[in-house]
């Protein structure tokens, strides 16, 4: 580290929860990576301590169809293909109770913008799961099927999320804010909803009293200021509504992707290194700081190693065992779901103490 009086105020604004500006920020890039993930660790320390927490959870995706067809996608279908679906209720319920006899506590229910599914759809789910499940968190949809939903029957934003919320709904993904910025969002989902409709359905929600996540996808070739502006992005929203309960960043899977076969003809690299998920944790716990207290390390999509160096980077969460998913799984990225001694193992190579939580981070059993 540079033994000078601007980076000692530098990292000194870091340690005592600076607010910076995008301006201010940029200045975070000029740290090399090992000296931005200490900041980083001893901020993750100050807020977290020396525990690491996952939960027991499921990912079961309802549709692939979608007429947002993003290019980063691999999971969508357009309705006619031969693969296409759309599960039943009783489907997704027996799904939920195999999730459940394996120790689930939490369920995310996401899928594609599907015109033809009507709205009694998924107020069925949701009350069907409440009756059923009701100590399971119903961690339903995302921003932009919320506004997809809403559009597609006519209701606002709000009268969505007040009927959803009435019929059970607790919390959402933060699926869907890939990079929060005009420019690459025109680039690889031109139809899907903008930063600013993204930005619109979670403060909704948030004010109505449904927590949500916050996520990223990198990779799409993206400078780093453009990482910087999505970060603060949610900080402003977090500072305004303090709805959300993590941050999850994930690299782009390319595989199977039009991006990815559009590649060969613009020579542009979609790929990335483990330098940048690093960079990506340590510069969210140093932006985010006293705003946002948990920040995801992804084992699914990054590889076990690498979200185990996460936890040293500014991490303080180990994701979840995750028992099915096919998101991710569509695009070449092969896993089998964890059990919670597997979790719990993993955490304890880094030295860390295991914690299971629930949707919000409540404590539900140190190991």
């Amino acid at each position: 580290m540079i033994n000078d009086k601007p980076t000692e105020d530098l990292i000194n604004k870091c340690i005592n929860s600076y607010k910076f500006s995008f301006e201010e920020a940029k200045d975070l890039l000029n740290f090399d990576l090992n000296t931005l993930g200490l900041i980083a660790d001893e901020i993750r320390n100050k807020f977290c301590g020396n525990t690491v927490t996952f939960v027991c959870d499921t990912t079961i995706n309802y549709t692939n169809i979608c007429s947002s067809k993003c290019k980063f996608c691999a999971f969508y279908r357009n309705k006619s293909a031969g693969d296409a679906y759309v599960l039943t209720i009783d489907e997704i319920l027996q799904k939920i109770e195999k999730a459940v006899n394996l120790g689930t506590t939490q369920v995310l229910l996401q899928g594609g913008l599907n015109a033809d599914i009507p709205l009694s759809y998924y107020e069925t789910i949701i009350k069907a799961v409440k009756d059923k499940f009701p100590y399971v968190q119903r961690h339903f949809f995302s921003a932009a099927e919320i506004y997809f939903i809403a559009k597609n029957n006519d209701l606002s934003v709000d009268e969505l999320l007040k009927k959803f919320k009435d019929d059970g709904l607790q919390s959402f993904g933060g699926g869907g804010a890939e990079i929060l910025v005009a420019k690459i969002r025109n680039e690889i989902s031109p139809y899907k909803i903008s930063a600013e409709e993204w930005k619109e359905v979670i403060i909704k929600a948030h004010k109505t009293g449904i927590k949500t996540s916050a996520t990223m996808v990198y990779g799409f070739g993206e400078s780093k200021e453009d990482r910087l502006r999505h970060l603060l992005f949610l900080r402003d929203i977090q500072e305004q509504t303090n709805g959300f309960t993590a941050f999850i960043p994930w690299s782009f899977q390319p595989q199977n992707t039009v991006l990815n076969s559009l590649n060969s003809l613009n020579k542009r690299k979609f790929s990335v290194g483990g330098d940048d998920y690093l960079e990506i944790i340590a510069l969210s716990r140093i932006i985010f700081n006293k705003f946002l207290k948990n920040i995801q390390a992804s084992w699914l999509t990054e590889g076990e190693k690498l979200a185990q160096v996460g936890l040293f980077y500014g991490a303080n969460d180990f994701s979840g065992t995750l028992i099915e998913e096919n998101v991710v799984r569509e695009a070449g990225i092969k896993f089998n779901g964890k059990t919670r001694e597997e979790m719990v193992n993993l955490i304890k190579q880094t030295g860390r103490i295991p914690v299971q939580r629930d949707t919000f981070y409540n404590v539900l059993k140190v190991f």
